[in-house]
């Protein structure tokens, strides 16, 4: 169940554990089963996979064996009409309930969330409430979750992908996903804590650039500018390709402040601060012009991961399976040996050299790591990015303008005006106070929110940038509720497949601004740009899982085991898959991303979603693209697999992209 057991997981860290469960006999179990066959011959896997289910699940406070009995007799509904009715009746209730929940979860982290001034610490203490903790136990006593249990049961991935086109088998197979696992209310607030934590330690983790020295004792940065970590400190990196020796100093210190930040030798002092100077090569301090003595941060970066970690491990011994079991096989729905062959095909590739060669040649120099994110393949990287902050202030000063003009960028994208203005108005901008996210709505006569992080003088580039990418989400996330046959099947597969369209959005950002690319080779130039940023996701990405597997192996390793774990890791990704093309070796680059502290094991979903973009792109060439964003995610929450076939009609490769990375070059 997605919406409650992401809050309901860290089982043992009140010393709860499976001895709460009343042991129903085998025998007790199978004499149901004989009894139910024996009534309805023709449906005897799915009354054996319902009745299994329930008696996992019950407790000895649920009632004896007897009661047992009786409640699997009597509310095992036999008519396939009063099924379906049933089923539309949950889907009524779950979409009320989660639509509030959610409401309510907005409205609670709202201050910490929005930049609505100041943060007072009561608003930390109610943004991590979790009012929604008693509700799965509470659906248990009263055994709504068992009638589910029972007629809905949880299908396997394979079962799920031998339903073909029955949309009602789908959305019933769905329904099974949520009630599998049962762990007491109270271990969902200690969640919500340690998720939270993390959270409100990555939200708040800023650069203050102007206080920044470069090698030769010079401010180099803009004296206001703040870039949060890491996402702004890379995209500071991207934005500073054809500057000359200005740029390149630019991007080499910012490339310093990532090291520090992954050494956790960085001083306390020059975290989210502006008190002090801070020369990130020598790792000194300033203050007054006067040299003075730091703290270094080492180790809280990985406290957090250590906790995150401490929290998905306790629960595994009640669920039965590992965080990274659940990741990939429950959630992503692809077993991460094939995610991991998918995305080692693609970074082994010899091609990769080329485009290195390629890269260096436009550079006219040596690459070095940072050139992980060159972006000079974009559109974009030939355009005055002053003028377009100047363009897009302009456009955007604030929230409520870029809210007003979504209807007129879905129409720039191909959307008839009536259709623009259906989705956008389910659609709200708010200023965020990190880099920016999309949260969808639960239910229908909700919003989505579209959360973009806007300066006081207004938007600028890479706030637009962000923006049009979590556009993509909302848009998805809209189209997958309201315009889908069943509330059970809102959504996508998994979270790469939002990412996807995320990514296709975000192309199109200069042409919403009526800014087109007229060059011959731009489709060769965007193959080699999609070709580059997946070389770089796809190593954070397996980067992210050797770490949990790590932490799996050495489960009471500390934070400082973690972290020298976590830099030798890095390490070795990078000379595997990089240093040939970099000629460089043992940096650590990869470890400086922050979803591995406040998002674990999200990461893939991005290199995923790279390669469903492509994929789609490709498919889309030629036909229109608002009507084909419609018609795909209209699929809603089908198996990886059976979506993009239906998506695209071909299985998922990284073979097309390499073919066309080949043509490119």
């Amino acid at each position: 169940m997605k919406t409650f057991t992401i809050h309901l997981s860290i089982l043992l860290l009140w010393g709860i554990t499976s001895s709460v469960f009343a042991a129903i006999p085998p025998s007790t179990t199978q004499a149901v089963i004989d009894k139910l066959v024996q009534e309805n011959p023709s449906k005897k896997i799915e009354i054996e996979k319902g009745v299994q289910q329930v008696a996992r699940l019950w407790q000895d406070t649920d009632g004896d064996s007897q009661v047992f009995i009786d409640f699997c007799l009597k509310n095992y509904i036999t008519d396939s009409r009063e099924k379906e009715t049933v089923f539309l009746k949950i889907s009524d209730y779950l979409e009320a309930i989660n639509g509030h929940f959610s409401q309510m979860y907005q409205k609670l982290g709202w201050h910490v969330t929005i930049d609505t001034g100041p943060i007072h610490p009561i608003d930390y203490e109610f943004s991590a409430l979790s009012p929604q903790a008693h509700l799965t136990e509470d659906l248990y006593k009263s055994k709504i979750a068992f009638t589910i249990a029972l007629n809905f049961p949880k299908q396997t991935l394979q079962e799920k992908e031998t339903l073909g086109n029955d949309r009602l088998a789908w959305a019933y197979a769905r329904l099974g996903d949520w009630f599998t696992e049962r762990i007491p209310t109270e271990v969902s607030q200690q969640n919500a804590l340690v998720s939270n934590d993390a959270d409100r330690y990555i939200d708040a983790y800023n650069i203050y650039m102007g206080k920044l020295f470069s090698p030769n004792g010079k401010h180099i940065f803009p004296e206001d500018m703040i870039l949060l970590c890491h996402w702004n400190l890379r995209d500071e990196i991207k934005t500073n390709y054809n500057k000359g020796k200005e740029g390149l100093e630019k991007q080499r210190t910012v490339y310093e402040v990532m090291k520090r930040i992954v050494a956790q030798d960085i001083p306390k002092e020059a975290i989210n601060s502006n008190e002090y100077d801070w020369n990130p090569y020598t790792n000194t301090l300033f203050k007054s012009g006067r040299k003075v003595d730091g703290n270094t941060e080492s180790p809280v970066r990985y406290e957090k991961m250590i906790n995150n970690f401490h929290a998905m491990q306790r629960v595994d011994k009640y669920m039965n399976n590992t965080f990274i079991d659940r990741k990939f096989n429950d959630d992503m729905e692809v077993a991460l040996e094939d995610v991991e062959a998918l995305f080692d095909r693609f970074l082994s590739a010899p091609e990769l050299k080329q485009v290195g060669q390629l890269i260096k040649k436009r550079l006219n120099r040596k690459l070095e790591a940072h050139d992980i994110w060159y972006d000079g393949f974009k559109a974009r990287a030939n355009l005055d990015e002053a003028k377009l902050d100047e363009q897009i202030r302009k456009l955007y000063p604030n929230a409520e303008a870029m809210e007003k003009d979504l209807p007129n960028i879905l129409i720039k994208l191909g959307y008839t005006p009536e259709r623009a203005q259906y989705l956008a108005e389910k659609i709200a901008v708010d200023p965020a106070r990190g880099s920016g996210h999309a949260a969808g709505a639960s239910m229908k006569e909700q919003k989505a929110r579209l959360r973009t992080r806007i300066p006081a003088d207004g938007m600028n580039y890479k706030g637009y940038n962000i923006a049009i990418h979590e556009f993509g989400h909302n848009v998805e996330q809209t189209i997958s509720l309201y315009d889908v046959d069943y509330y059970m099947l809102q959504g996508v597969p998994n979270t790469s497949f939002t990412e996807a369209l995320a990514f296709v959005f975000q192309k199109r950002d200069l042409s919403i601004l009526g800014i087109e690319n007229n060059d011959p080779d731009k489709d060769a130039m965007n193959v080699l740009d999609k070709v580059w940023g997946l070389y770089e996701i796809a190593g954070v990405s397996m980067l992210d899982i050797a770490v949990w597997k790590w932490m799996y192996a050495h489960p009471d390793a500390t934070a400082l085991e973690l972290q020298e774990a976590v830099i030798r890791l890095s390490k070795e990704i990078w000379n595997k898959y990089y240093a040939p093309v970099f000629g460089v070796k043992d940096e650590t680059v990869l470890a400086v991303y922050s979803h591995m502290i406040g998002y674990p094991l999200y990461l893939s979903a991005y290199a995923f979603g790279q390669i469903i973009e492509f994929q789609l792109e490709n498919y889309m060439q030629g036909k229109d693209f608002a009507s084909e964003v419609d018609r795909i995610f209209k699929l809603g929450r089908l198996t990886p697999n059976v979506w993009i076939k239906e998506a695209t009609g071909k299985p998922l490769s990284v073979d097309p992209l390499l073919e066309a990375v080949r043509k490119a070059l």
